[in-house]
């Protein structure tokens, strides 16, 4: 057997060597900071794959996180919200510059639909960006997602406990997402590359106090066949 070639990665795209960080296998969205963008593969959130997002706690500035990406997305395509734990502010969404009619929120009654609803967003390509929040997912359940988004060329992250970092998981990119002064620390658990040794600091725009309690986001709701699912569009 012949010696391997200088650059292993020019046999295919999706080869790398352990010691490098892998070159984008697709299509990647600049994540908006240099620092995060150094620590993962193609300098960018990957599109067409799945992304696991792993929470210390819900609210800790995952949108922020992902802000500068969906500010892109926006432009061209609406961005989906599956069973956020937390209510979509619409003002919060436009501050950092996402437009709220780009916005769609998906509200289920169960896991299962909600599971549904973001395997069909993926299948038909029709948004740009889909964020899932989850608490218990089954491994078959992020494979189908895995698959789903594979056929897709739409941003795909999926958010989930922290806790859940010890599960196995098919997603090529697993963050750990804990907060930090004026941002969060970002930790690469998993990607195609070396291991990372620090997490990173990412500062985050700081938004102003945009809560009310006299306040309600109104809904426009849409009939989707069954399993039925709540899709609202966020708007001002």
């Amino acid at each position: 057997m012949g010696a391997l070639p200088k650059h292993v990665e020019s046999i295919h795209p999706a080869l790398w060597r352990a010691t490098q960080l892998a070159c984008a296998y697709g299509k990647t969205i600049d994540t908006g900071y240099a620092a995060l963008s150094e620590q993962v593969p193609g300098g960018g959130w990957p599109v067409g794959t799945m992304t696991e997002s792993l929470l210390q706690q819900a609210g800790v500035g995952e949108i922020r996180l992902l802000g500068p990406a969906l500010v892109t997305v926006c432009k061209k395509r609406p961005i989906a919200l599956v069973s956020p734990q937390q209510l979509p502010n619409a003002q919060g969404y436009a501050y950092v510059g996402i437009d709220p009619d780009k916005l769609m929120w998906l509200k289920t009654a169960k896991s299962s639909d909600a599971l549904w609803g973001a395997e069909q967003i993926l299948r038909t390509g029709s948004c740009g960006a889909l964020v899932l929040w989850q608490q218990h997912i089954r491994a078959e359940s992020l494979r189908r997602l895995l698959l789903a988004a594979q056929s897709s060329e739409t941003l795909f992250v999926i958010m989930r406990p922290l806790a859940c970092a010890h599960d196995s998981s098919p997603a090529p990119l697993r963050l750990a997402v804990r907060p930090a002064a004026d941002g969060v620390a970002v930790e690469v658990i998993k990607r195609k590359g070396p291991a990372s040794a620090d997490p990173i600091i990412v500062k985050l725009l700081q938004l102003p106090d945009l809560m009310s309690e006299h306040r309600r986001a109104p809904r426009r709701t849409v009939e989707l066949p069954v399993p039925a699912v709540e899709l609202a569009a966020l708007s001002e």
